[in-house]
């Protein structure tokens, strides 16, 4: 499907429509997620390739990782970086947007500040953010603490598996 002709705008409305009437594993919804990924690096320092690889090699290794690291995967400084991070269409959101896409588990709950590097915790809006981040996806969110770490267990299991194949 050729999108040149859609604003950014568009895409996003479409996408809305479909998260709205829960449509989130159509495979349009999932074309269009690509899609605005695909728009959103060209407005990011980030690449959400290398984002993508640096969380996949974090859950191989059964590991937490940082923002920071995060950035510095695509050689961007925090300070530059940190205000892409974040928030709705931020670039966590387009990653969990590729998440699901690839069939991914949702990579990003590995992804913690420096004070949570040990225990693998979210901070409060970090973690509302994620529970938001799935719900738009369509993804049942009840507890968002418990919600959490079941997705960061299944980090674990799927980076187990994955290096063993």
């Amino acid at each position: 499907m050729d999108f040149s002709t859609k604003t950014d705008r568009q895409i996003d409305q479409w996408i809305a429509n479909h998260e709205t009437s829960q449509a989130t594993d159509a495979p349009l919804y999932k074309t269009l997620l690509i899609e605005r990924v695909g728009r959103a690096q060209l407005k990011q320092k980030m690449s959400f390739d290398l984002s993508l690889e640096h969380l996949k090699i974090a859950a191989i290794e059964q590991r937490c990782t940082t923002y920071g690291a995060l950035a510095a995967a695509s050689g961007v400084e925090w300070s530059k970086a940190r205000h892409q991070m974040n928030g709705v269409n931020g670039h966590l959101d387009r990653l969990l947007d590729l998440c699901h896409v690839k069939g991914l588990p949702l990579l990003t709950a590995i992804c913690v500040n420096q004070g949570g590097i040990l225990d693998g915790e979210l901070g409060e809006d970090a973690l509302a953010g994620f529970a938001n981040g799935a719900r738009r996806l369509g993804i049942a969110v009840g507890d968002p603490l418990s919600f959490h770490h079941t997705c960061r267990d299944a980090c674990w299991v799927w980076g187990r598996t994955a290096t063993n194949s």
